[in-house]
């Protein structure tokens, strides 16, 4: 199964695709929101998200939850962002699932409140890659589909 683990962001979105079996690679990298109108700007992330998801043509979607933000008018952007990649996925009829920030590294590491860094050895690690180049955002979302490869009910379940 081919699962695409998405880390939302108001202006950069991390993308990681992998395979549950095994646990591999595919791709990676993140969405630039260079705009700056928020009308526009969700609209150039639907359009490019789209693209993605016709290009990886993933079996299922994983997107991490909002858990807490300190900035409001971010945390609101994110939320909206994040309602985007849910309508596309599952107008796309792609399964979805999403987890929060403790269960994501909790799944990743053992440990709930584990730091970026533990986050990122344990992610390269688990794919058999020696490092994971580029912003934090690509090992966020590598870690959702981890998550989503371990979490995942069996075949037929129903994610919709």
């Amino acid at each position: 199964m081919k699962i695409l683990g998405i880390d939302p962001g108001s202006s950069r979105v991390g993308f990681g695709l992998i395979t549950d079996h095994p646990l591999k690679m595919l791709n990676s990298g993140v969405i630039d929101l260079k705009e700056k109108n928020p009308n526009k700007k969700f609209l150039q992330l639907a359009n490019q998200f789209e693209e993605l998801l016709n290009k990886t043509k993933p079996d299922l979607v994983a997107i991490e939850k909002i858990f807490f933000a300190r900035n409001v008018k971010t945390a609101i952007e994110v939320a909206q962002a994040r309602g985007v990649f849910v309508y596309l996925t599952l107008k796309n009829k792609i399964a979805l699932a999403e987890y929060g920030p403790m269960q994501i590294k909790q799944t990743i590491t053992n440990y709930g409140l584990a730091d970026k860094k533990a986050v990122i050895k344990m992610v390269a690690a688990m794919l058999k890659i020696e490092e994971i180049k580029g912003f934090d955002d690509i090992s966020d979302a590598l870690a959702i589909a981890i998550t989503a490869a371990h979490l995942t009910p069996t075949p037929n379940s129903d994610f919709h």
